[in-house]
């Protein structure tokens, strides 16, 4: 609403945002079918989607429900959506008549699809989530080339992120036997792992890098492309006030203040996705100085040790960003990981593109 200031925002890097995907693009040597599900890994779709309509290196975009598909279809970006999980019975019309590409994983779900829709088989080679085995994904690719639905083909590694990808080995070549028994089609399967792992992989047509797009990447893959985090969260304050010896801040008394303490409120908490978890652990930066975080963090907003700082109320304190406190830092503290954190950000955080 016009006039009410937004407690948090998530501003977002546009320029970051192409370099990444320029970077895995040169890795994989093959253009990227970027995932936008979960709001873009929470830096929201229609920022992101806008950036990754007009990169050149993106023939896609993919999302994880029929939802998030009409919304990107809403946008008008002119590139192909995929829905990667299946869509009800009663969805698929619809869908189809978004131009959105479907995932297939049975004969069943081939013969029901409309005749202007178009596939992508779903194959599962170890991930054991959704999709058909291998010699059931090649009869349901050929009934769809039969019916001149199939566009792709894909799958998913579960493990091309760890120290040791061989799994992720065993599981391209079960995919490239069921390739071998289709006609040619869009193939994808490298995660941001996969590329990271194994660059360019023969017979795929696209890459799929999902967190790496924004900016991460595990600590033994980092030097393999150059990735920028393109968020940094900030949040106000709302409050400033002492907390004498003796006293306590927040639910349950769990930090005392030992000296005259002056403490800032601010406008963060565990409902816009600051993880509760990293009470006692987490910090942020005020005027560029790390401080930490007093006390359990409560569902709207947290407290700050700023003593010593002249802080005021509307002033922006740092929760994270590339430099000094990350979201991996963040998620160290909350005993979780980057894509809980960056998926959790809350419909309050106002995002903000930036160039």
């Amino acid at each position: 609403m016009r006039g009410m200031l937004a407690r948090a925002q998530a501003l977002i890097s546009e320029s970051a945002l192409r370099g990444n995907l320029t970077a895995l693009a040169r890795r994989a040597g093959a253009r990227l079918l970027l995932p936008v599900k979960a709001d873009a890994y929470g830096h929201g779709l229609e920022i992101v989607a806008r950036v990754a309509a007009h990169h050149p290196d993106v023939w896609g975009l993919a999302v994880a429900v029929p939802r998030e598909a009409v919304a990107l279809a809403a946008l008008g970006l002119g590139k192909p959506i995929l829905l990667l999980t299946p869509p009800a019975p009663e969805e698929v019309g619809p869908l189809a008549d978004l131009g959105v590409r479907l995932p297939v994983a049975s004969v069943a779900e081939a013969d029901a699809l409309p005749p202007h829709a178009r596939a992508h088989l779903k194959v599962d080679t170890g991930m054991n989530r959704l999709g058909a085995r291998p010699d059931e994904a090649i009869r349901v690719g050929q009934r769809l080339a039969e019916r001149g639905l199939l566009e792709g083909a894909y799958t998913h590694f579960a493990t091309a992120d760890e120290p040791d990808p061989s799994f992720a080995r065993e599981q391209f070549a079960r995919f490239q036997g069921v390739l071998d028994a289709l006609p040619p089609v869009l193939a994808h399967a490298a995660n941001g792992g996969g590329i990271l792992s194994f660059g360019p992989l023969p017979g795929l047509s696209l890459a799929r890098p999902g967190l790496a797009s924004y900016g991460f990447a595990p600590t033994h893959l980092r030097e393999k492309a150059p990735l920028t985090p393109a968020m940094t969260l900030k949040a106000r304050v709302t409050h400033v006030h002492a907390v004498h010896p003796g006293e306590s801040v927040s639910y349950g008394g769990l930090w005392q203040a030992g000296r005259e303490t002056s403490v800032a409120t601010v406008g963060i908490g565990y409902a816009d996705g600051y993880p509760r978890n990293a009470t006692g652990r987490a910090q942020v930066l005020v005027q560029g100085e790390r401080r930490p975080v007093l006390g359990r963090i409560c569902m709207d907003q947290c407290m700050v040790d700023v003593t010593g700082l002249e802080v005021r109320v509307g002033d922006w304190v740092e929760v994270w960003g590339g430099g000094e406190i990350t979201v991996t830092d963040v998620a160290g503290w909350g005993d979780t990981v980057e894509y809980e954190v960056l998926t959790g950000l809350g419909a309050r955080v106002e995002r903000v593109a930036e160039g």
